[in-house]
């Protein structure tokens, strides 16, 4: 199989990435099961790269029926180093408007009981998530939107929420008092689950309103948000664009060695069965 080391997850309102070439569709099986869709990999800016429609193209998957793990997984699987993550997210504070894209350095979990680790039976693993985004992706991502003439800030948390019915009134109250930028319902599992992967990860959240805290947002609908998303997909893909030109083969980061010092079962306690389901994650450390 073709290794390729940029990975794209397009979330609402992004299911394609314009500008593709040599395009190939790939399906895999995970041990998780399958990923939300097929690949659509291709050529982008000289380099090959992986994209994903996180809901399923046509958006058919709820943010809580995500199979997060087939989805990292598969990206791993692929060869995937980098993944830049696409996602429709509400605004909490003034400052950050809608069609704003920010790159959060932060999450806070609000969801309930989703599967974010690839351990388990038998196989003990504590991963360090205290800075849960790349900061060598985020500094290219921000670069290229210097690069590009497209306003991109930097920082912030993004806080997941379970969903999929969007926040009360008394809910986002209580979320700003927190000092929270940002809402959306799929990012964090993602994040935990390629740190687990040792892949480089960060979130390009577009702002599509002032969740239901604001006024004149006080009643959120679909039909606002994706016509505002439609808006920015231009901006985001410009964004994208850029981002994969700047990429090189460096890894300055820690992304790539996250498991060195997360393992803590003995290596001849593991079930053979689990050995063997993690090869792919835990070969290079567990023999």
């Amino acid at each position: 199989m073709e290794k390729i080391s940029i990975g794209i997850i397009g979330g609402s309102g992004l299911y394609q990435m314009a500008g593709l070439a040599d395009l190939k569709e790939i399906s895999l099986e995970t041990p998780f099961g399958r990923p939300s869709d097929n690949f659509v990999t291709g050529t982008l800016e000289g380099k090959r790269i992986a994209f994903l429609a996180r809901h399923g193209r046509g958006h058919y998957i709820l943010p809580s029926e995500l199979n997060f793990r087939a989805n990292i997984y598969a990206m791993k699987k692929l060869g995937v180093e980098r993944i830049i993550s696409a996602s429709a997210v509400g605004s909490l504070k003034e400052e950050h408007k809608p069609l704003d894209i920010l790159v959060p350095d932060q999450f806070f979990d609000r969801t309930c009981g989703r599967i974010s680790t690839f351990f388990g039976e038998g196989l003990v693993v504590h991963v360090s998530f205290a800075h849960p985004v790349c900061p060598h992706l985020s500094d290219k991502l921000v670069k290229a939107g210097k690069a590009s003439g497209v306003t991109v800030k930097r920082g912030g948390t993004y806080l997941c929420m379970e969903g999929p019915a969007f926040s009360t009134v008394a809910e986002s109250n209580v979320y700003r008092s927190w000092n929270m930028d940002i809402i959306g319902m799929t990012n964090l599992q993602e994040a935990k689950l390629a740190r687990e992967a040792e892949i480089c990860y960060v979130t390009m959240a577009l702002v599509t309103d002032y969740d239901c805290w604001h006024p004149g947002h006080e009643a959120v609908t679909v039909d606002q948000v994706i016509a505002v998303l439609n808006r920015n997909s231009e901006n985001a893909q410009r964004l994208i664009r850029e981002t994969v030109r700047q990429l090189n083969g460096e890894r300055p980061c820690k992304c790539g060695s996250a498991l060195k010092s997360a393992i803590l079962t003995d290596g001849t306690k593991i079930p053979a069965t689990t050995r063997e389901k993690l090869k792919l994650l835990i070969g290079k450390y567990i023999q």
